[in-house]
């Protein structure tokens, strides 16, 4: 009877065990208002990059991503309405005015550096640093070469912002230079066609990114001011909707611990830009190529259902 007795309660705290591991096991699993991941790209080569690597794991996880193609005071607004979950391409310092008022009513919250050693000022070629342009001190005095002007990118861009206060302020004496915005690719036909005719030509430029390498540029000193220290020494920050890490910690915790590097970003945008790859193929070779870095990105992270995240991301991409 005893022994019964003993087998009965046994079996009794077993059946419990069983059921507080189920209870945890289920508690595990993501909220489903949080399986798809509303995320936004400003048709940056590198945020499509970062974007498309974020994409691949996501999906491995057994999410949904979506990327709204928006411009960054656009993608600010959206976070702050709640349209938006996370966005990988505050680059600072150059976003910081854009940025200060979403902060300061902690409407968004930055998350963590998902790259460091990154740059982002105004450049010239090679060509032209040779014949004595070195710093933004030195643009002014050949105001004619230049025909007074300066390329940027997209409406509304931060950096556009920066350069237009640098005119208004007439600082280095460019007063009545004008801007030219228009997108990172019909900037970057400019420069080609530029390049190709040996015509002067000063426009935003930024690393990581295929310029770098396809055009031999000349960063320009002296713009601290406007664009930071060190040539436009940049770090880039994953910031999130206000609430976002309580609501969904589980895929929270994968974009706290995802950091890219120069390389990295440099190599998906080759593939994409040299090679013709459509980004999603680039970004799930890059990610083949470099498991260690996604490892430790994925620490701690679970599926969407609660399943193990590292198993699950190795076997979509056929990686141990």
């Amino acid at each position: 009877m005893k022994t019964f007795f003993a087998h009965a309660v046994s079996r009794v705290a077993m059946s419990c065990m069983a059921a507080a591991f189920a209870v945890t096991t289920a508690s595990a699993a993501e909220p489903p208002s949080c399986t798809q991941v509303n995320m936004a790209g400003p048709g940056w080569t590198d945020i499509d990059a970062t974007n498309a690597m974020s994409g691949v794991l996501l999906k491995a996880l057994g999410y949904r991503q979506h990327v709204a193609n928006l411009s960054v005071p656009i993608t600010y607004q959206g976070l702050k309405k709640g349209q938006i979950d996370v966005f990988l391409g505050n680059w600072m310092p150059a976003q910081a005015p854009v940025v200060k008022p979403f902060e300061e009513e902690k409407s968004i919250e930055v998350v963590h550096p998902n790259l460091s050693n990154a740059k982002f000022t105004l450049a010239v070629p090679d060509y032209v640093a040779a014949a004595g342009v070195h710093s933004f001190a030195d643009l002014a005095k050949n105001a004619d070469k230049f025909d007074s002007t300066i390329y940027g990118i997209e409406p509304g861009a931060p950096a556009n912002q920066n350069i237009k206060k640098m005119v208004d302020d007439k600082a280095f004496g460019l007063g009545n230079w004008k801007l030219v915005e228009s997108s990172e690719t019909g900037m970057l036909t400019q420069i080609d066609r530029a390049v190709r005719e040996k015509k002067w030509i000063v426009f935003l430029a930024w690393e990581p990114h295929l310029m770098n390498t396809k055009f031999k540029l000349s960063y320009l000193d002296g713009g601290d001011k406007y664009f930071g220290p060190n040539y436009g020494g940049a770090t880039v920050n994953t910031v999130a909707r206000a609430g976002y890490e309580q609501q969904c910690p589980n895929v929270a915790r994968l974009f706290r611990q995802i950091t890219f590097n120069v390389d990295l970003e440099n190599g998906v945008i080759t593939d994409v830009l040299e090679k013709k790859a459509s980004v999603d193929m680039a970004a799930t070779d890059a990610l083949k190529r470099h498991p260690e870095l996604w490892k430790s990105w994925l620490d701690g992270v679970n599926t969407a259902n609660g399943g193990n995240g590292l198993q699950a991301v190795q076997a979509a991409l056929g990686v141990k």
